[in-house]
C-alpha cells in the first residue's frame, strides 16, 4: 500500500474507544473527520457524524465514548455498532454511519476508499475566534 495513505499503527488504534484522522473528498476542498475502531474482524472507519444531526461529532478530540462494541453519541444517545455503523438506539435508529474503506498491511492502517485522499491525524483546525453556533436550532 502506498505511504501517502499510512493512517497510523494498529498498536495505536484504542481499544475501547476511537482514533480520530481527516480525509478530503478527492472531487473536493472540504476536509472531513473519520474515526477508526476495533470490532471482530479488525479494524474499521466510518465518518465522525452522527446520522441524528450530521454535524455533531461522535469523536469529539479525545476519542468517542464506546459501550460494549458499540460507539455512543454523547449528545443524543444514540449507539452505533462498531461493526456495521448501524444505529440500534436513538433517534436515528436504524440508519448508518458513512464507512470509509481502510485496510490494515504490515501492523499499518491504510486508508484505501478511493472516494478520500488521507490529510492527517487529530481534528479540524479551527480559528480559535469562531463564534458559530453549534446549536440544533436556526435563529
Amino acid at each position: 500500500m502506498h505511504s501517502a495513505s499510512r493512517i497510523v499503527s494498529v498498536d495505536d488504534v484504542p481499544e475501547e474507544t476511537t482514533f480520530l484522522f481527516r480525509v478530503r473528498p478527492v472531487d473536493g476542498d472540504e476536509e472531513k473527520e473519520a474515526i477508526l475502531l476495533h470490532d471482530d474482524e479488525g479494524v474499521v472507519s466510518w465518518l465522525n457524524y452522527c446520522q441524528h444531526f450530521t454535524h455533531i461529532k461522535l469523536d469529539k478530540g479525545s476519542g468517542a465514548e464506546m459501550r460494549d462494541g458499540e460507539v455512543i453519541c454523547t449528545n443524543h444517545g444514540a449507539y452505533f455498532e462498531a461493526d456495521s455503523g448501524r444505529c440500534t438506539f436513538g433517534p436515528c435508529e436504524g440508519a448508518f454511519l458513512n464507512e470509509i474503506e481502510v485496510g490494515v498491511e504490515d501492523g499499518d492502517v491504510y486508508l484505501v476508499d478511493d472516494d478520500y485522499e488521507f490529510v492527517g491525524t487529530g481534528e479540524i483546525e479551527t480559528a480559535k475566534d469562531d463564534l458559530g453556533s453549534k446549536s440544533n436550532y436556526e435563529f
